[in-house]
C-alpha cells in the first residue's frame, strides 16, 4: 500500500532519511517499522519565521517492498531514410527538444548551429575571460545547447499551459540530470552539469539518424511562391526540408535583419533592461534566513564549509515605480557574473551558478521593463526599434568599461546617491570591473527607475541595500525585443508557409522549460500536419 503525507521538518531533520521515516510515519498513523521506504513527491522551503523549515511531501510504502520512482521515457524511432526532414535553426532547448519530438513522431530532424560543440564552447568562453576576445559565432548565447548550456540551469517556470512541465524535467534526467528535479520547488541543474546533458541529448539525436551539424550559420530563406523550401548558410550550403524550425536564441539579431530585409512580418515586443547586481552569498543568507552562518571574524570559505543543512538563500523582488516594473531576474545564489555579449564593441552581463551554488556571491539580474513608448528614438527602425535600443545602451557599457569586455560598476549606495565609487568591492566578473558612473550608460528613465527600486528592496530585505553589493551594467538580453508571428493553432507563420517560430527567440517562452516545451509543441503541429504519430 502507499500513502501520501506532507511533514515539516527541521533542515537537519530532513536530511537523515530515519528521522523523515520517523516524523512520516507518525504523519500517517503508523509505526516506523511499516514504512519499507518513500519517494520525494514536493520539496521546498520555508523561510518566512525566524526558524527555517523544509516542507516535503512523500510516497510512503507501507508493508511491501518498496519501489523507486518511475520514470517517464520516450521511444524514438530511427528514422534514418524517413520520408519527411525538418531543418531546425538554432541547437537550444527548443530546437533540441523539437528534434527529440520528431524522433518520436518518424520525422528527421536536420539541426543546423552556427556555433561550436560544447567541448569547443569552452575554450572560446576561455579567450573571451581572459584576454577579452570575442567570436560572435562561439560565445555564451552560441554554440550547442545554446544560451541554457552555460547559464544556471534554473527550470522553474510559470508557462504550463503550453506543455507538460514534468515530461520535460523527466527526458533531461533519462539524459543524466538529477532526480531531485522532479521533485525541488525551484529545481536546477548547474552549469557544470548542463554540458553533459547537452551532449547526451545530440548523441540520442545522430544516433538516431538525425543530422546534427556545427558552425553553419543560416543567412538566407529560400522562398518559392509564398513557400518556404530550405535555408542557405555562410559557407553558401544549402539545405532544403518539408518545413523549417526557428529556434535561434534572443540574441541571433542577424535573423531579425533577414526576417525585417525579406519583408517577412515580425512584430516589436516589450522585453526588460538594467543591470546584474552582486552580494556576499552570506549576507543574502543572513537576510533570508534570519540568522548568520559566520562567526566573528570568519571568511567567506568558513561560511561555505559552515552551512550544512540549507541551500544558498535566493530572493525575487519587484517594485512599480511610475507605472513600470522593476524586478529581480535569473537569480543565481552562489553564482558568478559572466560575458554574455556576442559581438565586439558590446558588453552584455548574466549569471549563472554551478551545482553546489558553493561561489560566495549573489548575483541577480535587477531589470525594468521597456515598452514602445520608450522607444521614440528608435522608431525609424520598426520591428527592430527595441534591438536598436538595447544594442545602444550595451555599446555604452563597452566603452564605459575601457574595452576587453572589462564591465562598468558601482557601488549600490553610490549608484543610488549619483556617486562614484572611490573603490569596488570583490566581484565574481571575470574580465573585471571599472569603477565608473553608470547614468553614461543607463537610459534616465531606467536609472531612474533602478535607483528607486534599490532603496524598495532595502526596506523589504533588511540589509540588502547596502554598499558592500556592487552593480555590474549591463543585463540586457532578458528576452527578445522582437516577436516572430504565428498562428496560434497551426503555430506556423502567418504569411510565410513552411516557417515555424519557436522558443525565446521568437518570443514565446523565457527560459530551458518554456523553450523545451515550445519545441515540443510547434514540433507535435507539424507532425501532426504531416499524418505522423
Amino acid at each position: 500500500m502507499q500513502k501520501k503525507v506532507t511533514i515539516k521538518l527541521l533542515p537537519s531533520e530532513a536530511a537523515q532519511s530515519e528521522t523523515v521515516i520517523q516524523y512520516a510515519a507518525r504523519a500517517a498513523g503508523l509505526s516506523p517499522s511499516q514504512v519499507t521506504g518513500f519517494n520525494i513527491l514536493k520539496r521546498s522551503l520555508d523561510a518566512r519565521s525566524r526558524q527555517v523549515w523544509i516542507l516535503l511531501t512523500l510516497e510512503l510504502f507501507i508493508g511491501e517492498p518498496y519501489q523507486k520512482r518511475k520514470l517517464y521515457a520516450p521511444t524514438y524511432q530511427d528514422i534514418t531514410g524517413a520520408r519527411k526532414k525538418v531543418i531546425i535553426v538554432g541547437a537550444g532547448p527548443a530546437g533540441l527538444f523539437a528534434a527529440l519530438r520528431f524522433l518520436e513522431s518518424g520525422i528527421q530532424p536536420i539541426i543546423l548551429e552556427r556555433g561550436k560543440d560544447v567541448r569547443a564552447r569552452r575554450r572560446d568562453l576561455a579567450l573571451l575571460n581572459k584576454e577579452g576576445i570575442i567570436n560572435p559565432e562561439s560565445n555564451y548565447c552560441f554554440g550547442e545547447g545554446g544560451a541554457g548550456t552555460y547559464s544556471d540551469g534554473k527550470l522553474y517556470t510559470r508557462s504550463t499551459k503550453r506543455g507538460d512541465v514534468q515530461r520535460i524535467l523527466n527526458i533531461l534526467v533519462n539524459f543524466g540530470a538529477e532526480e531531485s528535479i522532479l521533485y525541488e520547488s525551484h529545481p536546477h541543474i548547474g552549469t557544470n552539469k548542463l554540458p553533459a546533458i547537452i551532449s547526451a541529448i545530440r548523441k540520442q539525436i545522430t544516433g538516431s539518424g538525425g543530422l546534427f551539424v556545427f558552425e553553419k550559420k543560416v543567412t538566407d530563406f529560400i522562398l518559392r511562391d509564398g513557400l518556404l523550401e530550405g535555408v542557405s548558410c555562410s559557407d553558401r550550403s544549402v539545405y532544403l526540408a518539408d518545413a523549417v524550425v526557428l529556434a535561434t536564441g534572443h540574441s541571433a539579431r542577424d535573423i531579425y535583419h533577414l526576417l525585417n530585409g525579406r519583408k517577412i512580418l515580425i512584430q516589436p515586443k516589450s522585453f526588460a533592461l538594467g543591470v546584474r547586481i552582486e552580494h556576499p552569498q552570506s549576507l543574502i543568507d543572513s537576510i533570508q534566513y534570519h540568522q548568520s552562518f559566520l562567526q566573528p571574524g570568519e571568511h567567506e570559505q568558513s561560511y561555505v564549509n559552515n552551512r550544512t543543512y540549507l541551500p544558498p538563500a535566493a530572493y525575487s523582488l519587484v517594485h512599480q515605480v511610475e507605472g513600470k516594473g522593476v524586478f529581480s531576474f535569473c537569480m543565481c545564489p552562489g553564482g558568478i557574473i559572466a560575458t554574455a555579449s556576442t559581438g565586439p564593441a558590446e558588453l552584455v552581463v548574466n549569471g549563472w551558478s554551478p551545482s553546489k551554488r558553493n561561489n560566495p556571491f549573489a548575483n541577480s539580474g535587477m531589470v525594468m521593463s521597456v515598452g514602445e513608448e520608450d522607444l521614440v528614438p528608435f522608431r525609424k527602425h520598426g520591428p527592430l526599434a527595441g534591438m536598436y535600443f538595447q544594442e545602444a545602451v550595451e555599446k555604452k557599457a563597452f566603452q564605459a568599461g575601457g574595452g576587453h569586455f572589462v564591465a562598468p560598476a558601482q557601488r549600490m549606495a553610490d549608484f543610488v546617491d549619483g556617486r562614484v565609487s572611490q573603490s569596488l568591492p570583490p566581484c565574481s566578473y571575470l574580465p573585471g570591473i571599472l569603477s565608473s558612473p553608470l547614468n553614461e550608460v543607463l537610459p534616465g528613465f531606467i536609472l531612474t527607475g533602478l535607483r528607486k527600486g534599490f532603496v524598495a528592496f532595502g526596506k523589504k530585505m533588511k540589509g540588502y541595500y547596502t554598499n558592500e553589493a556592487v552593480v555590474v551594467a549591463t543585463e540586457s538580453r532578458t528576452s527578445s525585443p522582437v516577436r516572430i508571428p504565428r498562428d496560434p493553432n497551426s503555430l506556423q507563420h502567418p504569411v510565410l508557409k513552411n516557417l515555424y517560430p519557436c522558443g525565446e527567440g521568437a518570443g514565446y517562452a523565457g527560459g530551458i522549460v518554456s523553450a523545451a516545451m515550445d519545441g515540443e509543441a510547434v514540433a507535435g503541429q507539424i507532425a501532426a500536419r504531416f499524418g505522423a504519430s
